[in-house]
């Protein structure tokens, strides 16, 4: 059973959402409830930055700079100045935050939220288009969570964490519409929570298991084929990076432990990296 391999020092209290910057040539990362960006070149140390009160999923933009999902929407970070510009609120309560996201093959970025207290049904999932459009494509969700695209862009996979599931619909990318839900995976709760996910370029699907101190790779028709053990047991989410796409990342989370679990899990919080066999699928960068 492979192991992933520590590569930073614990730089994160809640690490999410990770994402190799091909133009950069690093990976990035963030620390959710801090609003930090993070990015990490192979080899080297993790730099920080501030962007909001929170920051849950980001991506590269085509024409450079960062798109983020930020607490009740997304920030548009600029590729020269640097400078932030949070675009229009989604909603106004304030009990519900972003959560985790990614661009489909069109290049629309697409994120979901959960309430604060994990509340059933309070959260959705959202598609930020090129025009700065906001549109819902699902709610009713718990803890929206990972979401990634076949390699023929025609399948989406999605998690809502609590299901212990991981769906497939059919994907139009004319509309951006998803539809005919089914199962794919089903997760027994005692090998943790469904979180963040990632797909190689076999089809494989990667899903972090939050509380399984483990990553899981399963084949598009379900079945179990590899697992990586993470030395933490909150496991947030994964990511392939490298020049080579060869690389699984994987982020961890410190939310949640103290006393005893803290101390028994000193690297929780830190990014790790193992080189299972296959290579991801290359990034797609937001259009707008």
């Amino acid at each position: 059973m492979p192991r992933a391999e520590q590569v930073t020092e614990v730089c994160t209290h809640h690490g999410e959402g990770p994402v190799w910057d091909t133009g950069a040539g690093l990976l990035r990362f963030v620390d959710l409830l801090r609003g930090d960006v993070l990015a990490h070149r192979p080899g080297g140390p993790v730099s920080r930055r501030a962007v909001s009160t929170v920051a849950a999923a980001l991506r590269p933009r085509r024409g450079g700079g960062l798109v983020v999902a930020v607490e009740r929407g997304f920030a548009l970070v600029e590729p020269d100045t640097g400078a932030v510009t949070i675009l229009p609120a989604v909603w106004d309560d304030p009990g519900v935050r972003m959560n985790d996201g990614g661009c489909d093959p069109q290049g629309r970025f697409y994120c979901g939220s959960m309430a604060y207290d994990a509340a059933p049904g309070r959260g959705a999932l959202y598609r930020l288009d090129a025009d700065g459009t906001v549109h819902p494509v699902l709610t009713g969700v718990t803890i929206s969570n990972g979401i990634g695209w076949s390699a023929d862009g025609a399948t989406v996979y999605y998690v809502d964490s609590p299901t212990q599931r991981v769906a497939a619909y059919d994907f139009d990318g004319d509309s951006g519409r998803f539809s005919r839900p089914r199962t794919v995976v089903e997760i027994p709760p005692e090998r943790g929570m469904p979180d963040g996910m990632t797909l190689d370029a076999e089809g494989g699907l990667w899903v972090a298991l939050w509380g399984g101190g483990a990553v899981h790779r399963y084949t598009p028709d379900g079945r179990l084929d590899e697992v990586v053990e993470v030395a933490a047991t909150r496991v947030s989410a994964c990511a392939f990076g490298g020049d080579d796409l060869t690389d699984l990342y994987v982020t961890t989370s410190r939310q949640g432990l103290s006393g005893t679990a803290a101390t028994e899990e000193p690297a929780a919080g830190a990014l790790f990296r193992c080189r299972p066999g296959v290579s991801g699928l290359p990034t797609t960068p937001f259009a707008g």
